[in-house]
């Protein structure tokens, strides 16, 4: 019993409190604060950075053969004095820190198909110990597109055999309701304690009756189901599905919470289905590790038909304000907005306010009246108006743009898709996506990219749908609903050159105080990349991914679309130091301190949402002389 409490304090020490300098989770540590301790990196010494090892596992694919395209944005966890990375083939790798030398791999008996997804995706392992020594007394986990959770011995990549059946559990066990797909784990699970807390990711803008989401409490030595919570009330299931958690989640130990960021329901884009509430859907929602209760839950959209998901995971973080320290969790969204939370109570830090937004004309709809808005923190993204028209793409499309803004509906942020065509802004890959932000607990301040990406969005009646149906890919093209009156349309807001009808930046930097609520800069990020050739750095680039920051000042990003990984100056988001890899590194990078050198080591393996480059690189930086 000591020693599994040992272990508990461990991981807990990694949550809103102390700040070790390993790596152990997605985000860095149980808060997803996305910070490290090193302070060695700083604005004036990260011009020294090299490049100190880079690896190509050989784990990738275009999709021009038999295997379908690769999306890899991994977060390699540093924990056992190794780094651990999973694969978009759902390999498991252990690399040397200093040398990225393998020292094992593990091969999982799965399918390469693409069973759920538009492509093979991974986002990497987690790391579990429990205080004791011996075979399989530390563990990393990898789930797979089929459903599938290994478990291997961390120190030498041999299965683990008191894990599910041999090492390997089939969690599709408990997808027995409308389980028209499996539940893919593409996302590691949150390790708390003896618990894996996972969620799973389903096929998107399929069907209008999916699988209810839930969160599985799993004991991370047998693979025993501990509890099941859903997310939709019971009786409204026969009729649609998910409101699951794709992405990373939070926890505090001490509160004995885990903070879910959970998605919308189905299907996504019609909710005629589903008109009565649904009040823990597109929500992050407060849950009890031992029982599986619901303790608190802030809905962020009402009746969403927008796939607004809660993208990421809330960060964590004690806030000094007004002489009083709050234990605040903050929220970023996809359509930009910020919302900050005291985590016990769940009760806003700043103020929620419900404004009125535009009604559906579409059969059978029933949009919300209002919605929530966070009326402090400055969205990343202007909810009132689209951006203006690009006179570069308007006159080269013809005058297209402008006929495009009088020939579509948009009446501000939350106006409903409509069968004549609706302006999505943010886009369905939102303003902020998984990646989240990264917080400094000593100060306070969020750092945050934000793509700025325009999309349209047609409902096409079922009757006609089947005729003009065509291809689909990387959060583009037509989308069945199969089941609701509704197919879909959905396309980037472009002309005919593929230029964006709507003006720069496409992407941008952000810091805010969260001890006052003020943003203290925001710059446009990255590069847009087409064809070879560049655009200017004052228009920025949409992002995939997110940040880190660091106790010297340094903010370390991949993320755009330019494949650049680059250093920034916290205090004011410039770039101090950039270093050209393989593909986008679609991937939270991790800083770890290994046999007393500090490194950063990114992950670069593209994603088509941002262009059609994919990579299996990992390239590891540490300072020189």
């Amino acid at each position: 019993m000591a020693r599994t409490l040992a272990a508990f304090l461990l991981l807990a020490a990694s949550g809103a409190g102390a700040q070790p300098t390993d790596w152990t989770t997605f985000n860095g540590n149980l808060a997803a604060q996305k910070y490290s301790p090193v302070s060695s990196f700083t604005p004036e010494t990260v011009q020294r950075l090299e490049r100190v090892w880079s690896v190509e596992t050989g784990d990738a694919a275009d999709g021009s053969d038999e295997l379908p395209q690769t999306v890899w944005s991994a977060t390699p966890i540093y924990a056992n004095e190794t780094l651990y990375l999973g694969t978009p083939f759902y390999r498991i790798l252990a690399l040397d820190p200093a040398t990225g030398e393998e020292r094992w791999s593990y091969e999982p008996e799965t399918v390469l198909e693409a069973l759920t997804q538009p492509a093979l995706k991974n986002r990497g392992v987690a790391y579990w110990q429990s205080g004791s020594q011996g075979v399989c007394e530390k563990r990393v986990y990898i789930g797979t597109m089929n459903a599938t959770l290994h478990a291997v011995d961390a120190d030498t990549g041999q299965p683990c055999a008191d894990f599910g059946e041999g090492g390997v559990l089939d969690v599709n066990q408990w997808n027995t309701v409308n389980d028209n797909f499996p539940f893919s784990l593409l996302q590691p699970p949150t390790v708390v304690g003896d618990t894996l807390l996972l969620g799973w990711a389903g096929k998107d803008w399929a069907y209008a009756v999916a699988p209810p989401g839930n969160l599985m409490a799993i004991d991370a030595r047998t693979g025993g189901l501990k509890w099941d919570l859903s997310f939709i009330p019971e009786d409204l299931i026969p009729q649609t599905g998910t409101a699951n958690i794709w992405t990373s989640m939070a926890a505090d130990p001490r509160l004995g919470l885990v903070y879910v960021p959970v998605s919308s329901p189905s299907p996504n884009y019609w909710g005629g289905n589903r008109t009565d509430p649904i009040p823990l859907a597109t929500s992050v929602t407060a849950v009890d590790i031992e029982t599986g209760e619901v303790r608190w839950s802030q809905q962020l959209i009402r009746h969403d038909i927008w796939d607004y998901d809660t993208p990421s995971a809330p960060t964590l973080v004690d806030l000094e304000k007004n002489g009083e320290t709050i234990p605040a969790l903050v929220q970023t969204t996809k359509q930009g907005q910020i919302f900050v939370l005291n985590r016990e109570t769940g009760e806003p830090v700043y103020p929620i306010e419900y404004r009125p937004v535009p009604a559906s004309d579409a059969k059978g709809e029933k949009a919300a009246p209002t919605q929530p808005f966070s009326s402090a923190l400055a969205p990343t993204n202007d909810p009132g108006k689209l951006p203006d028209v690009s006179r570069l793409a308007d006159v080269t499309g013809w005058g297209q743009c402008s006929d495009d803004v009088e020939r579509f509906r948009y009446e501000g942020l939350f106006t409903p898709p409509s069968e004549q065509g609706t302006f999505l802004w943010p886009g369905t890959a939102g303003a902020n996506n998984w990646g989240g932000g990264a917080v400094d607990p000593r100060t306070g301040i969020l750092y945050l990219n934000s793509s700025r990406i325009v999309q349209v969005i047609k409902l096409i009646p079922r009757d006609t749908y089947a005729q003009v149906a065509g291809e689909s890919g990387a959060e583009q093209g037509y989308y069945a609903q199969e089941g609701a009156p509704y197919g879909i349309q959905l396309y980037n807001w472009t002309n005919w050159a593929n230029l964006p009808c709507w003006a720069p930046p496409y992407g941008t930097f952000s810091a805010y105080d969260l001890r006052t609520g003020d943003r203290l800069y925001e710059v446009p990020f990255g590069m847009t990349q087409q064809w070879g050739f560049y655009g200017p750095e004052s228009w920025g680039s949409p992002t995939l991914g997110g940040p880190v920051v660091t106790a010297g000042g340094v903010i370390f990003i991949g993320a755009s679309m330019d494949a650049r990984v680059r250093a920034l100056d916290a205090r004011t988001g410039t770039e101090v130091w950039s270093d050209l890899v393989e593909a986008p590194s679609v991937a939270i990078p991790a800083v770890y301190t290994h046999e007393g050198r500090d490194y950063v080591v990114f992950v670069a393996g593209g994603n088509p949402i941002l262009k059609p480059q994919i990579g299996d690189q990992v390239v590891a930086y540490a300072l020189g002389n």
